[in-house]
């Protein structure tokens, strides 16, 4: 299982624990509360579906601007994420939690390494994993390795997706983080997995990363098309 509430804290202080608290409290029931407003799209569920009825258990990858609607739809399947290790990373956390996720902690930027085994062994015990795969802190849509070695060294697929609302609001932050306006259409792209090869054999890893990269792309692209059917 993924690490518990208290793997990451002991570099915050108690005021940024209690704000982080709080900022969870309150943002898990008005994400279900918006999300249950939405209009929900989806294509391409099938290949999901695939992975599991065979047994597999997918590496979810996807862009960082996207984990509040994501965090919803992929709800209650026990998938383990990696979080950051700071302020965001815990309040983040602790929201994902609160919709059946669990979380391993670290980032590209710090305890990547150990974040990334502890993913190894979820997936090795049967639970998907999930990446968001420019986080935490970019460049934005630029595919880092992380979710390309996991595939490699646990035979098991990545799956892309991406999400887009017709109607929504953009932060300001690095990600240009979306969120969904009350009601609004979503489209849920999800593209064919994937397999990595031994992510030890020269170049490997690079491939497949820009073919991630590619491929989100064209997600995006899909996406925006059911919007407008």
């Amino acid at each position: 299982m993924g690490a518990g509430p208290g793997a990451a804290s002991s570099s915050l202080t108690p005021w940024q624990l209690a704000r982080a608290r709080a900022i969870a409290g309150a943002g898990a029931p008005l994400i279900g509360l918006l999300c249950r407003t939405l209009r929900w799209r989806v294509e391409g569920m099938e290949h999901h579906d695939a992975i599991v009825a065979r047994g597999r258990q997918p590496v979810f990858a996807f862009w960082h601007g996207r984990i509040l609607p994501a965090t919803y739809f992929w709800r209650g399947r026990g998938i383990v994420v990696m979080t950051s290790r700071n302020f965001d990373g815990e309040w983040i956390a602790r929201i994902i939690r609160r919709f059946g996720y669990g979380t391993a902690r670290g980032s590209t930027s710090r305890g990547a390494r150990r974040a990334l085994i502890q993913l190894k062994r979820d997936v090795a015990a049967g639970r998907p994993a999930a990446v968001t795969v420019d986080g935490p802190r970019g460049p934005a849509r630029r595919v880092q390795p992380g979710a390309v070695w996991l595939a490699g060294v646990t035979g098991h697929p990545i799956l892309p997706f991406h999400i887009e609302a017709e109607r929504h609001w953009s932060a300001s932050s690095w990600d240009r983080t979306q969120i969904p306006r009350p009601f609004s259409r979503v489209a849920v792209a999800i593209g064919a997995p994937f397999d990595v090869p031994d992510p030890s054999e020269d170049g490997v890893v690079e491939a497949h990363r820009v073919a991630l990269e590619q491929e989100l792309a064209a997600l995006v692209d899909r996406a925006a098309a059911m919007l407008r059917g």
